[in-house]
């Protein structure tokens, strides 16, 4: 079978896929009001921007969903004038919707697109579609990146190089100090760190929340499960993409544990971006968060009064929840080019640039080491550093395959819980999950 047949085919899934997934990266960076460039809105919703040159030798396409890089590329630009950048912004869904259907049908495709770390395993399928960035010196910068964010952007065999890595999203505990001093628990996130560095501590914390102040210790059975599932060595599917939920124990108990701690009320269900998920941040109804370090700035958008929000690392250690590579597509008259703005583009001095901009989390850890990220506090955060907390976390995060139908799979265990929540036994979920997993997987 051709790999455009096989793109064609995966597209149907993929559809469905992207938009389940919602617009999560819109959220951790939202587009700012263009004020460069010269922008217009497409029919299809997508915000179009040129920086630039009107009449360039080499005009550049760049998609994108939510990044802001504007500052960026018009500062590249204005270096290159031979150069000219056009940036498509559309949601997330959307972005990798149109991506696929270009790619599938032979034309359309942009010079350089972003892909999100839930869908990149999608493309891998599709090897031929895409720029070989090995072929055209990649790896003279990959030590400048966290080898685990490197190897998700490479093929299984790590010989084939998909994208550079932009921002990531390593994930911390952050938590209402109000909350566990009402329980008589410690606040400072010293304090915090030493009491829970287990899910067993994080389970033991529940209880006496739970007991002392009445409030669940968490907002959502999502948030605790990713938090559990992303520690794990291997998730849905091995390197061979062959499904191991049943076999392997790791998100089997990722999934028991987040549904026992739901039969004891140690979690309420508040869903993810709804309304009673942004309040429920400002009024003090539950204790912890556990989050990505892009949460950070969605806790004081939805609570921006709020004094008692602190941060503190997960028991158990970090995973990481988002982030970007940026792909150079087979179809772009311009690799050469293109590979040579995202080089400089997605380099640790432009990476820290975005992080004290725009809060975007380097992948390059050079820059942890910078005297203006680790003297980096938020005021918000009871004066914390910041920098060196999420720093922290990256270093710990490992690399997890996770399989071109990975959110297929992820889609029907958070369905899972959520019947668990609502009062179905988990043994019957389980096994009702297993089975909704293989027809899914099968079609």
């Amino acid at each position: 079978m051709r790999r455009t047949h096989v793109l064609s085919i995966l597209l149907i899934g993929t559809i469905g896929l992207a938009g389940c997934n919602g617009n999560l990266q819109n959220n951790e960076h939202p587009a700012g009001n263009q004020t460069n460039g010269n922008g217009s809105d497409n029919e299809n919703g997508s915000d179009l921007e040129t920086f630039g040159d009107s009449d360039p030798e080499v005009e550049l396409s760049f998609w994108l969903f939510g990044a802001n890089y504007d500052s960026l590329v018009e500062e590249y630009v204005e270096e290159n004038p031979n150069i000219a950048i056009n940036i498509q912004q559309i949601d997330m869904g959307d972005h990798h919707n149109n991506l696929f259907t270009s790619l599938s049908a032979g034309s359309g495709a942009p010079d350089m697109a972003a892909i999100e770390v839930s869908e990149i395993d999608t493309y891998k399928t599709a090897e031929d579609q895409f720029v070989n960035l090995y072929d055209l010196g990649a790896e003279e910068i990959e030590d400048d990146y966290l080898n685990w964010v490197w190897d998700i952007g490479t093929s299984v065999d790590g010989d084939f190089l998909f994208g550079i890595p932009t921002d990531i999203g390593p994930t911390v505990m952050y938590y209402r100090a109000d909350v566990f001093e009402e329980a008589g628990l410690p606040t400072e996130p010293e304090e915090v760190e030493e009491l829970i560095q287990t899910w067993e501590d994080y389970g033991e914390a529940a209880e006496q929340i739970l007991e002392e102040t009445g409030k669940p210790i968490s907002d959502n059975p999502e948030m605790v499960y990713n938090a559990k599932r992303d520690q794990s060595p291997e998730q849905y599917f091995n390197e061979n993409d062959e499904l191991i939920i049943d076999e392997a124990p790791y998100v089997k108990d990722a999934f028991y544990d987040t549904a026992e701690w739901i039969e004891k009320d140690y979690i309420i269900n508040h869903g993810m971006w709804s309304p009673e998920w942004g309040s429920a941040m400002s009024d003090g109804s539950y204790a912890t968060l556990l989050g990505p370090a892009w949460m950070r700035d969605t806790i004081k958008d939805n609570a921006p009064d709020e004094t008692n929000w602190r941060i503190a690392q997960m028991p158990g250690g970090a995973g990481n929840w988002g982030g970007s590579w940026v792909t150079i597509p087979e179809q772009s008259d311009h690799p050469e080019e293109a590979y040579e703005f995202l080089k400089w583009l997605l380099a640790p001095e432009q990476q820290m640039r975005s992080f004290e901009e725009r809060g975007m989390f380097p992948s390059t850890p050079d820059v942890y080491e910078k005297e203006a990220f680790v003297t980096i506090t938020d005021d918000y955060y009871g004066g914390q550093n910041v920098g060196e907390i999420f720093a922290e976390a990256a270093l710990d995060v490992q690399h997890v395959h996770k399989g071109a139908q990975y959110g297929d799979v992820n889609a029907e265990i958070v369905s899972g819980l959520d019947n668990v929540y609502d009062g179905t036994d988990p043994d019957e979920e389980w096994e009702d999950i297993l089975n909704r997993v293989d027809q899914r997987i099968s079609r």
